[in-house]
């Protein structure tokens, strides 16, 4: 006899008939419904949750003061937490703007999905059209001429929304940062503490293991490294077309990228694993650790005399909290919202500070400038002739993928982002050794032309317009995408106040292609 959990058959249903409802706009307005549903009415809080770190508004007891005070529970706030709160006699506070996330973020192909829920931020860069000789611009295809630019809001950060790639990056990086006068950085410094981190458990065998080494990750951490359990056909094709280009199938977090690579995620039992779950879930029983979820810290406390941190303000159900800190305030609230609450609290670019009004300035600080972002050109389709990629309406209709995601944790559901592989190349050089990569691909198993619901255009801002000028003749077509990324932008952008007000979201001036060599190779990673 076969028990079946109740909650998992809910979500079985739940999941259905979402799924096929995703023909139309109907779709993002349920997810959100849902969230709320199977968060607050149909298991509750505690049992959906199932921790004890979370405070409750009507039970707290604040500290008055904490030993430490973390703001943001993200990628990097997650693991200050659970590494400071393993010495019991400090008391640690952990403070996020976003809630917990539900089931629907553990399912790995819907994480573009999220991306247009109040799981996200919601931020949009400044429009920026061509000069008057036609050159410049960006964001031009996009609605109102900005382009969406995705952080996650929820415990866990931007690990609840993004496409769970699990990505060490390039030796050379890490030592270049360590050049320039960062001590502990170089990539032999780190390297302890990637394993530290990781739990990778491959399972794959024979042709599937090609560009896998699982003797270079860790195996006792926190992290849950491994590969989807499904793989689609065109995978191992993609693999073989960068040999036949003279390139090595290899695993890209090796510290030298350059090569092509089979996807490595942050995956348990096909699930995605947010920083949430494998660093704080893992650590519920730990007393010294309470995270204040809900909560948009509004102000860090600075003495003005000393420039030390005593405390922070946020407010949390329309009200207003003051917590002070006994050692330090630890900022990880991410690109863009960290440089911005640093200028709430006085430490910016003091012209800036002035023109904004009513910010007492503590420090004449360059906050908010330098801001790089790998920009990507993510609509490059390639149509193929027969059923074997990610089309909509057949994913939607199909009730076994669900049940085979559901159940026993398999099938196309479990692929990262519909992304199953990565090539690092050099666009001047080729496959030559030893030369630093200037592009990523990113391989994916579906398309635009399969985009019938509308999703992958509201993800990315552009209109049904743009969609059907171009896409209209290969609607519901099988098709792959090959995405070229940036790796080493030379523009910068920057991150200003729109006023004193902290919930109003920061003005993002992303200043895609001001150096002109950011065009020339991402043009070239196109036509590779």
């Amino acid at each position: 006899m076969m028990i079946v959990n109740y909650r998992r058959v809910m979500q079985l249903i739940v999941l259905q008939w979402m799924v096929n409802m995703s023909s139309g706009s109907l779709l993002f307005d349920m997810i959100d419904d849902m969230s709320q549903y199977f968060e607050n009415s149909l298991f509750g809080r505690n049992r959906f949750v199932q921790s004890d770190l979370f405070m409750d508004e009507n039970e707290r007891i604040m500290e008055e003061r904490y030993d430490f005070i973390i703001i943001g529970a993200g990628s990097g706030g997650s693991v200050v937490a659970n590494r400071l709160s393993e010495i019991a006699d400090w008391n640690i506070l952990l403070v996020e703007a976003g809630r917990d996330e539900i089931f629907l973020t553990d399912i790995p192909l819907l994480a573009p999905v999220m991306q247009i829920t109040d799981f996200n931020w919601g931020y949009k860069t400044q429009p920026r059209p061509k000069n008057v000789d036609g050159s410049g611009g960006y964001c031009l295809s996009m609605i109102e001429g900005r382009c969406n630019w995705p952080r996650g809001k929820a415990v866990g950060g931007t690990s609840v929304i993004n496409f769970m790639l699990h990505s060490r990056g390039s030796r050379s990086d890490f030592d270049k940062w360590a050049a320039d006068g960062n001590p502990g950085w170089s990539y032999d410094d780190v390297f302890p503490y990637f394993l530290k981190s990781e739990k990778a458990h491959f399972i794959r065998s024979g042709d599937n293991q090609r560009g896998i080494n699982p003797t270079i990750y860790g195996k006792n951490g926190y992290l849950d490294v491994t590969t989807a359990p499904w793989v689609s056909q065109l995978r191992d094709t993609f693999l073989k077309a960068g040999e036949a280009l003279g390139y090595q199938v290899k695993d890209s977090n090796d510290g030298i990228p350059n090569g092509f690579s089979p996807i490595k995620a942050n995956l348990r039992n096909g699930r995605r694993v947010s920083a949430s779950k494998a660093f704080l879930k893992s650590i519920k029983h730990r007393k010294n650790l309470q995270i204040e979820d809900s909560a948009i810290v509004t102000k860090i406390i600075i003495d003005p005399s000393t420039k030390s941190a005593n405390g922070v303000e946020y407010i949390k159900n329309g009200k207003l909290h003051r917590v002070k800190v006994k050692k330090e305030v630890i900022l990880s609230a991410g690109s863009l919202n960290s440089p911005q609450l640093l200028m709430l609290s006085g430490i910016g670019p003091k012209e800036h500070l002035m023109d904004i009004g009513g910010i007492d300035i503590i420090e004449d600080l360059p906050v908010g400038l330098n801001l790089q972002d790998h920009v990507s050109m993510a609509a490059l389709t390639f149509l193929v002739n027969e059923s074997v990629t990610i089309v909509e309406p057949r994913i939607a209709t199909n009730y076994k993928n669900t049940f085979d995601y559901l159940i026993r944790g398999e099938g196309p559901l479990t692929v990262p982002a519909g992304a199953e592989a990565l090539a690092f190349i050099n666009t001047a050089n080729g496959p030559k050794k030893n030369t630093e990569p200037d592009i990523e691909l990113v391989f994916g198993i579906g398309s635009m032309a399969g985009d019938i619901s509308g999703a992958l255009r509201s993800i990315f801002a552009l209109p049904d317009s743009w969609y059907d000028d171009v896409f209209d003749h290969y609607r519901g077509r099988d098709g792959f995408s090959i995405v070229p990324v940036l790796l080493h932008p030379k523009s910068r952008g920057r991150v200003k106040l729109a006023s004193a007000n902290p919930l109003e979201s920061p003005i993002l001036q992303a200043n895609y292609f001001d150096n002109q060599d950011d065009l020339k190779i991402i043009v070239r990673g196109i036509r590779k």
